[in-house]
């Protein structure tokens, strides 16, 4: 064994033999998510320039005061109130669709965000202007393909709304509704309450709802901090019609519900197929994306034959088995939950040829339970419960 001496390894080998040294390994940084990035108008800062925050103070030391025409002070605070822990802030020239552009630019490189909220595009006068606006976000996170968009509908009817839901429809993002009735921010005015977006407290769900089960959990049946009351009530019948199959794409919806507060009601994406139809589901594949790319990237330029195959086959095949020990992957078996495939077949010599190396990948994932059926049966004997 090799001995320590103030903290120095001892090298000096004087006889031929086997030797054993204890080497710490540093532990790989932690794959973190329900990481938004918020874009919006501010008092001060640097345009389209990303900053970290990690506590709500950090918002009016960085970017000043609230405007009095903007949302994003709200949405920060909102998502620290509701278990956010690590966002960053993108102060964008105008809330337009010729400023957006430079706003999202200035995030794409980040790696360590996984969610994208922009609630200043609702005060746009024109309807157009804020689909367009949407539109853009969902393009840039299916680029990207490593962040999940988080929309906010518009403060209207529920027919205007399943408007706008009916011209949205991408994998990576979900619509919520209706507007928080939240503390001003305008300590000046008086005034006591404002109706602002919930983007920015939804995002904050999400990030307590990963820390709580994991990304493959659902952010939904979640208590709503930090909101007062809801601008609109969303009856039964509102969330059949804004959720019913004909609709084709969901809409998320807060509802106050008696004795439970204001709650997130809804886990739908705004897709149309029905494989990517849940937020969990979507948010878990994106996960394994990122994780992919941040832990095998080391086996670019390596050789392309069967040790690199195995190599990576082992490592998915361990990421795999966490994920299924924690109830992110359906199946009794991992054989079940998971399948990897890196072998000649899928490595063809034409593949090769071409300096590729392809992965087959299958994941079970968990469908969250939107229904609780609850049986009562009638018999001579009395009443039985079953769900």
């Amino acid at each position: 064994m090799v001995l320590l001496k103030q903290g120095k390894m001892l090298t000096n080998y004087q006889m031929p033999g086997v030797y054993l040294q204890k080497v710490f390994s540093i532990p790989e940084p932690e794959l973190i998510t329900g990481v938004p990035a918020f874009l919006g108008l501010a008092t001060a800062g640097s345009f389209n320039t990303p900053q970290l925050l990690t506590v709500w103070p950090q918002f009016e030391q960085h970017f000043g005061q609230s405007l009095s025409k903007s949302y994003l002070g709200y949405a920060v605070r909102g998502f620290f109130e509701n278990g956010g822990r690590l966002c960053y802030v993108v102060r964008i020239e105008e809330a337009t669709q010729s400023a957006l552009p430079a706003g999202l630019d200035a995030i794409a490189p980040l790696d360590t965000i996984d969610l994208v909220c922009a609630p200043d595009i609702m005060l746009a006068r024109q309807e157009a202007d804020i689909r367009v606006m949407q539109n853009a976000i969902l393009e840039h996170c299916e680029l990207l393909g490593d962040r999940f968009a988080i929309l906010d509908a518009w403060n209207r009817s529920i027919p205007e709304i399943q408007q706008q839901q009916q011209r949205l429809s991408n994998i990576n993002g979900a619509l919520y509704a209706p507007w928080l009735k939240v503390p001003s921010l305008e300590k000046a005015t008086g005034t006591t309450l404002s109706e602002v977006p919930p983007c920015g407290h939804i995002a904050g769900i999400y990030a307590r709802s990963d820390r709580a089960a994991g990304v493959y959990q659902s952010p939904a049946n979640y208590v709503l901090e930090g909101g007062l009351d809801l601008s609109l009530t969303i009856t039964n019948a509102d969330f059949e019609r804004l959720n019913s199959k004909s609709a084709k794409t969901g809409v998320n919806c807060l509802r106050s519900l008696t004795g439970r507060g204001i709650r997130v009601w809804g886990t739908r994406t705004l897709s149309s197929d029905p494989n990517w139809r849940y937020i969990s589901v979507r948010r878990l594949f994106l996960t394994v994306c990122r994780w992919i790319e941040r832990n095998l990237a080391n086996v670019a330029f390596a050789p392309n034959d069967f040790k690199l195959w195995l190599g990576i086959e082992r490592e998915l095949t361990a990421y795999f088995e966490s994920l299924f020990r924690q109830g992110a992957l359906k199946g009794n078996t991992p054989q079940e939950a998971f399948f990897v495939k890196c072998d000649a077949e899928t490595n063809p010599p034409e593949i090769r040829d071409s300096g590729k190396v392809v992965t087959e990948i299958g994941l079970a994932a968990t469908i969250p339970c939107e229904f609780i059926i609850v049986r009562l049966i009638h018999g001579s004997t009395g009443v039985t419960v079953t769900t």
